[in-house]
């Protein structure tokens, strides 16, 4: 072959792959380019309160969940709850719509817990059998239960008729019960099916995700187009609330936990840990305690500390494998450094129970290595009542940083400390933009100058004395 031929050949090839490669860093859709990342929507925390209108209460009884909506359709009450509320239906329509409109091509939607109203089984007595309200009958618990489980389906509905056909992996929260105490077996075995079908939209295999959620409330899932598993704990039950009650079922779990993260590993898959309760400070509680010099003694935890200590353990066995942690609990937009390689981010609330704007989150995640690099918040400011969630902020603009988000948020954080303008965005975004209110409960704590060390420390600290000594020399 003439070298002049050699010579245009390769110089043909060579131009052909720099025209690829600057066709991919463009971005252009001809490349595939276009799917090296997605967006997951995840929200948490509606706690939906179907007796926000109390005069409807009778029609629910009598209809089937299916018809909810039309009854709640003819309220006077039209407009979204206020600050120190649950969530109505008004407000429910307005956060499910967004999140429909943000789902754009997603392949799934998270839920990190908490369907239920704050004190429904409570609320329901007053209502059903005033006479016996602190003392029910088990007519009255038995009354109280099915209507709860129709308020489960109720919502799941709405869920699903908003989501389409993608599956909404979930995890379940404290308030997932018949008593407000974490997700009871009772709870679990009746809602189980409503779980698989309307949530998970059979995307697991029904006999595997029965065995493990109606004996304690966890799963995994590996829904389709992901390289990922999906596991949902159960962590109310690591709460030091129970004392040691739950050991067995605790240790249990965390042998479950173990094993699946082995079997994740050896099929070659990631892995994204969805919790209801983030482990280290209960904040606002531990916040009260502070006296004038800014010194405490003890802090109050969201885990028996064995049980987190246990829980660590295990994911230090397995590094890189979790490349995301979504948790809830607090209504906030916080986050959580578990240990160097695991953050935990939690998802604000869509109640404004504990003062904060509804809020949800939409992460964007790199699809060769299924880690975030970037998350929209959205709100719904209730001093401005508008009529739709909006933009908030995004993460990578709001801070000025890039790269992957855990990576971003461990360099945050001594940041935070010393930088007082992400210091104040950080302070005015964990309620979600509401961050000027007075308290409008026991667990609503606004932050001042005297407890921010509290949540600092909070941030980077999970253990109680590492958490202790951090808010004394801060």
């Amino acid at each position: 072959m003439d070298t002049r031929c050699r010579s245009v050949g390769l110089f043909g090839l060579i131009s052909a792959l720099m025209l690829l490669m600057y066709l991919a860093s463009c971005g252009d859709s001809r490349t595939g380019s276009a799917n090296r990342t997605f967006t997951v929507v995840v929200f948490s925390d509606v706690h939906f309160n179907p007796f926000y209108d109390p005069s409807l209460f009778q029609a629910l009884m009598a209809a089937d969940a299916t018809h909810w909506a039309d009854i709640f359709r003819t309220s006077r009450i039209t407009g979204p709850s206020a600050w120190g509320s649950d969530t109505n239906y008004p407000l429910l329509v307005l956060a499910l719509s967004s999140i429909r409109q943000n789902q754009g091509a997603s392949q799934l939607i998270i839920f990190t817990g908490d369907i239920l109203g704050h004190y429904l089984p409570q609320t329901f007595f007053g209502l059903y059998d005033p006479q016996n309200a602190k003392n029910p009958t088990p007519a009255d618990v038995a009354a109280m239960k099915a209507f709860t489980d129709k308020t489960v389906a109720f919502f799941m509905e709405q869920v699903r008729s908003y989501a389409g056909n993608v599956p909404v992996m979930f995890t379940v929260g404290n308030a997932d019960s018949y008593t407000g105490l974490g997700p009871d077996s009772s709870f679990l075995s009746r809602n189980a099916e409503l779980y698989y079908s309307q949530f998970l939209n059979g995307s697991v295999n029904h006999q595997t995700f029965l065995e493990t959620f109606t004996s304690g409330g966890y799963y995994s899932a590996e829904p389709a187009g992901l390289n990922v598993m999906v596991i949902g704990l159960n962590d109310f039950e690591f709460s030091p609330f129970f004392g040691d009650t739950t050991s067995g079922a605790v240790a249990d779990e965390l042998v479950w936990l173990d094993s699946i993260l082995a079997s994740a590993r050896a099929a070659g898959k990631k892995v994204w840990l969805l919790m209801h309760v983030p482990p280290g400070a209960d904040i606002v509680t531990t916040a009260k305690s502070i006296d004038a010099g800014i010194h405490i003694t003890n802090a109050t935890m969201m885990w028996n500390q064995a049980y987190q200590e246990r829980f660590l353990q295990i994911l230090s066995k397995y590094p890189g494998l979790i490349t995301q942690t979504f948790t809830a609990h607090t209504h906030m937009d916080e986050y959580r450094i578990m240990s160097p390689n695991n953050l935990a981010d939690t998802t604000p609330g869509i109640t404004p129970y504990f003062g904060n704007n509804p809020a949800f989150k939409v992460f964007t995640f790199f699809s060769e290595t299924l880690r975030s690099t970037d998350y929209i918040s959205l709100n719904y400011d209730l001093a401005t009542s508008p009529g739709q969630f909006s933009r908030y902020y995004t993460f990578s603009t709001a801070y000025h940083m890039k790269g992957f988000l855990s990576d971003a948020l461990s360099q945050l954080y001594p940041e935070l400390a010393t930088d007082n303008a992400k210091r104040q965005l950080y302070r005015r975004s964990y309620f979600s933009g509401h961050y000027n209110f007075v308290p409008v409960g026991p667990e609503s704590l606004p932050i001042t100058d005297k407890t921010w060390p509290v949540y600092w420390c909070g941030i980077g600290h999970m253990d109680k004395q590492g958490l202790i000594n951090c808010m004394n020399s801060y």
